[in-house]
């Protein structure tokens, strides 16, 4: 630690040998950087904040009627516009800047220091945080007046701008929609003709309710079928009918026993007819074997007969069972005549297999272009009246509001530079450049203060040294020159105050001569 220490005055102890030379420079940086710092231009810098307010009462009312649009790309499009080169060249027409231009090449470099300076921060990169909904528009300028020029046009820029594309779109919206609707009612009429010329020309061949060619033909063919069996059944109850006819008499004699004799073999006719159709089980077979052992139940207890009349009367089994013979032959009849038909449309239908396919398929082709067109047609038609329900609710011009948080004043005091700043850093700077030249020389003529630097220097003993004598003038001579030095350093630190009181007037001063 002695050692850094004794280091670090050795570097001071050579310093101190060039202190006239160090401060003779600190006094030329000093005298040069207090002018050139004044002679720097105020920059006004004119801002304004405005707040975009994007929700509106009626968005919710009529949310899923009328079409809502998205304002947070619009804004950010038309942030960026505001850069635009059609938008700058309008700014400099404004503002009179165009007076200043005298050729082509001045124009695009005016257009490209605006483009450079002015600054427009939205979405959250503006002074307020994280607000997405604040937009900041700041200039700079040595004029003031320019300075809030150029932000009043850029702010009313963006609000006209904003509101006028969102106008212009609308209609645009609306022109394009009904032009969209002309073109497909034409088409919808054209379609709808089409259907009606075809279907009107091949009367017969199209497909119903029912179904298509295919499904029609197998129910045709199932139909057809089932006629059949039901005939088969008709045909076997008509036989069944006659070979019972047969067995009875068309008369009966008798008394009361033989009328029961006969209600028994009646019943049994019945049962074998019924047996031929159903099981054992079915209702009806079990009904009629009650009835018949009833019959017996009451033969074999001796019941006697109504009476001994020994009259001929009709037997009514016969007369029943020629009733159901006839009604059997009109179905068997029936049923013959409705095969014959379903047979004679089968084979309508198998005799068009070449064309009613193909009839049906274009039918098809013509309905899903109708279908196609009418969807699109209904889906323009509602489009456009939501945009008609949109623009009278106001919905696209009120939806985006504009609240100036700040509006843009003509400054009165410069943002830039900071005058105090730059005077400091000069003085500074000139106390650093003299340490600098003052340590550069001692690097380029280093002297030995004490023995051990000698002996370190050369690596050989020092035997002794001579102390260096001051006679009382020379003591006198060094405590002067000290005194001058610190005056004139102290001379150096008052100089920058009386440059920092008169700044304003350093400014005003080297402003007039820029202005000559």
């Amino acid at each position: 630690m002695n050692e850094q220490l004794f280091q670090i005055y050795g570097y001071l102890h050579g310093m101190w040998r060039y202190r006239w030379s160090a401060l003779v420079i600190a006094w030329l940086v000093a005298i040069i950087g207090w002018p050139v710092a004044l002679m720097v231009s105020d920059k006004y810098e004119a801002r304004t904040e405005v707040y975009v307010d994007t929700s509106s009462v009626m968005k919710p009312l009529l949310r899923g009627l009328a079409p809502e649009t998205d304002t947070d790309d619009t804004l950010q499009v038309m942030s960026r516009t505001l850069l635009s080169r059609e938008n700058l060249l309008g700014l400099i027409r404004e503002t009179d800047l165009d007076l200043k231009i005298g050729t082509p090449r001045e124009r695009e470099t005016m257009l490209e220091t605006l483009a450079a300076t002015v600054e427009v921060k939205g979405g959250g990169n503006n002074r307020r945080g994280n607000d997405n909904n604040i937009y900041e528009i700041s200039y700079h300028s040595t004029s003031p007046t320019l300075a809030y020029q150029v932000v009043s046009y850029l702010l009313n820029s963006m609000i006209n701008g904003a509101l006028s594309s969102t106008r212009m779109n609308t209609q645009l919206a609306q022109k394009f929609l009904d032009s969209q609707i002309a073109e497909y009612e034409r088409r919808l009429t054209e379609a709808e003709q089409k259907l009606a010329a075809f279907k009107k020309a091949n009367v017969g061949f199209m497909p119903d309710e029912r179904g298509g060619y295919y499904l029609r033909l197998q129910r045709a063919q199932d139909d057809v079928e089932q006629t059949r069996s039901a005939l088969r059944l008709a045909e076997r109850r008509h036989a069944e009918l006659q070979k019972q006819l047969k067995g009875e008499s068309p008369v009966l004699s008798g008394g009361y026993a033989s009328n029961r004799e006969a209600k028994i073999q009646r019943y049994r006719q019945q049962l074998d007819s019924l047996l031929d159709e159903y099981t054992g089980r079915h209702p009806d077979v079990l009904a009629v074997r009650a009835i018949i052992a009833e019959l017996k139940a009451g033969r074999d207890a001796g019941e006697d007969a109504a009476g001994d009349v020994d009259a001929t009367e009709f037997n009514p089994v016969y007369q029943e069972m020629k009733v159901e013979l006839n009604r059997a032959s009109v179905e068997i009849a029936t049923l013959k005549t409705q095969q014959a038909e379903q047979e004679a449309y089968v084979k309508r239908l198998k005799d068009s297999i070449d064309i009613i396919p193909e009839v049906e398929a274009k039918l098809a082709k013509l309905n899903r272009g109708y279908e196609v067109t009418r969807e699109r047609y209904l889906e323009l038609v509602e489009r456009r009246e939501s945009a008609l329900l949109a623009q009278s609710a106001g919905i696209s011009t009120g939806e985006v509001s504009f609240r100036v948080i700040e509006p843009p004043i003509v400054p009165t005091k410069p943002s830039s530079p900071n005058r105090l700043l730059l005077l400091v850093a000069v003085l500074l700077a000139a106390f650093a450049v003299g340490l600098g030249w003052s340590f550069l020389r001692y690097m380029l003529a280093p002297t030995f203060i004490d023995i051990r630097q000698v002996a370190s220097a050369t690596g050989l003993p020092v035997l002794g040294t001579v102390s260096l004598y001051l006679s009382p003038a020379h003591k006198r001579r060094r405590r002067a020159q000290l005194a001058s030095f610190l005056s004139a350093s102290f001379l150096l630190i008052i100089a920058f105050f009386v440059v920092l009181l008169l700044r304003d007037t350093g400014v005003s001063f080297f402003a007039q001569i820029r202005g000559r």
